[in-house]
């Protein structure tokens, strides 16, 4: 096996085509996160961003995207943004994990949503956990027979907020690919105060997680489509999505909705609004991503497994990433998967929001994502 490493600028149109058919030839990496657009995305911000190319007799058949930094710590391309990570490559490829970190330059590779079929990494996984999906199947009879045949046990309550949110506000209706940017600012907005509101980090206040997603949002090729998803009463957005979608899988990334309307549970209407839509475009699989959250509980049809782990090489720093990071990996987990450490911890959390957003700004300061 043969490795090279490319900067994402360097990628020739045969190289993303290689990539693009290794994705088609297997399920596994289906994802749009693991689309080159995605990669080449995230390396307009981010100077330590490669590529590693395998190649069997001289034809290429596997890509992995990375970060490196001056010390040789590698990391999934988009690490804490990306909900799939993988080596990508054609069906039968095999590799050796040590090898390939040499070739790399790397003492270690970090990743948290590696799909499963990554066998040569599975040795260095410290965990693995649920990541719900939605298989859908496309239904031309329209959207409330679709949500009573889906979801019989939400169909009645949703319908009626939906009727009732008409009403008060206006028309309802929903637009699966919006492409006006201004209602992108709108999500990022909304979302930006959420993060504040349940005390999470905000990620829309670092400048090039706005510039990333303003840069996907324009992208509209097979393998990859940024796709905005609003819903409206009348003119009056309601709550939108903004996440991106291969030829068959679409991924759920940014959800939010206008506080002011939290009682009509918008949220939820846009999750099953964007499920019946995306099996009419040609979606066949919603991914939720990796966490515990109640109304993925409601939605999902089955789970996929994501595994996060060092693989590493001896070296010591290796060594001293691993002692950094595991601890902090491993107490947030211990955190979510008990419901009776979770819930104190949520309200902690909603605590420090409520403090956060409660402060006046600093003369100068916005609402606003940075940019």
């Amino acid at each position: 096996m043969d490795v090279t490493i490319h900067r994402f600028d360097e990628l020739s149109t045969a190289l993303r085509a290689a990539w693009h058919r290794a994705m088609d030839e297997s399920p596994a990496y289906g994802n749009p996160f693991l689309a080159p657009e995605f990669a080449s995305g995230v390396a307009r911000h981010r100077g330590g961003a490669r590529c590693a190319v395998l190649r069997e007799n001289g034809e290429p058949v596997g890509f992995l995207p990375y970060e490196r930094t001056v010390w040789g710590v590698g990391r999934a391309i988009g690490l804490g943004l990306s909900d799939c990570q993988a080596l990508v490559h054609r069906p039968g490829v095999t590799w050796d994990a040590h090898e390939l970190l040499r070739a790399c330059g790397l003492s270690l590779f970090e990743f948290d949503h590696l799909v499963a079929e990554q066998r040569p990494f599975s040795r260095h996984v410290t965990g693995t956990f649920a990541s719900p999906v939605i298989d859908l199947e496309p239904d031309e009879s329209g959207y409330a027979p679709w949500l009573r045949g889906a979801y019989p046990g939400l169909a009645k309550t949703t319908l009626k907020k939906e009727r009732r949110l008409g009403r008060d506000i206006g028309e309802f209706r929903f637009e699966f690919d919006e492409r006006d940017p201004a209602l992108l600012r709108t999500l990022m907005r909304w979302k930006s105060a959420q993060y504040r509101r349940t005390g999470r980090m905000d990620r829309f206040a670092r400048p090039w997680i706005v510039d990333l997603v303003d840069h996907l949002f324009q992208v509209r090729e097979d393998h990859f489509t940024g796709v905005l998803s609003v819903l409206y009463a009348g003119d009056r957005p309601v709550a939108a999505h903004f996440g991106p979608r291969s030829r068959t899988v679409l991924a759920a990334w940014f959800t939010a909705y206008d506080p002011e309307l939290h009682y009509y549970s918008p949220g939820l209407m846009m999750h099953l609004r964007t499920a019946e839509a995306a099996a009419r475009h040609g979606v066949t699989v919603l991914d939720l991503g990796r966490g515990d959250k109640e109304y993925k509980d409601w939605l999902k049809t089955r789970e996929l497994r994501v595994g996060e782990g060092f693989a590493t090489r001896p070296h010591p720093v290796s060594t001293a990433h691993r002692l950094w990071r595991g601890p902090v990996r491993g107490l947030r987990n211990t955190v979510n998967a008990h419901p009776g450490l979770r819930t104190p911890a949520d309200r902690l959390l909603k605590a420090v929001g409520t403090l956060r957003t409660s402060r006046p700004l600093r003369p100068g300061g916005t609402d606003t994502p940075a940019r």
